[in-house]
């Protein structure tokens, strides 16, 4: 049994990505890695993603775009105020306004950058650049 998911999920996907693969199958499926993917998706990171159920967890099936640098779980999950951002820009972001970091909101997961904006703070999750 995996003890984190969504970080077995982002090194494959990581991983896919770096040998120029155009898909990613991630098992088991989860409502936060269903979150993370869609930010990843909106932010054009990856090409799409759909759920398959395969009478278990489903499966995510994932196309990829070949942009991903780096992308990692955030371990142990932080809890960041809503000024408290810009540390952790400095020490998982290679520069300013590249990448995301994860945020796991009231509001449900969002970026960081959208969390400045509404001001909340929330758990750190993960980072993509």
């Amino acid at each position: 049994m995996t003890s984190d998911q969504l970080m077995n999920a982002l090194i494959s996907i990581k991983n896919h990505d770096a040998k120029a693969k155009r898909e990613c199958i991630v098992r088991p499926a989860s409502r936060l890695l269903g979150e993370v993917l869609r930010l990843l998706q909106k932010n054009s990171y990856i090409e799409g993603y759909e759920f398959v159920d395969d009478g278990r967890s489903g499966v995510y099936r994932i196309s990829l775009l070949g942009k991903i640098n780096e992308c990692k779980a955030i371990k142990p999950r932080y809890a960041v105020k809503r000024d408290g951002f810009e540390k952790y820009e400095k020490r998982y972001l290679p520069a300013r306004d590249v990448g995301l970091i994860f945020v796991s909101a009231p509001s449900g997961v969002i970026t960081h950058t959208e969390a400045k904006k509404r001001e909340t703070g929330g758990r750190l999750l993960a980072y993509v650049y």
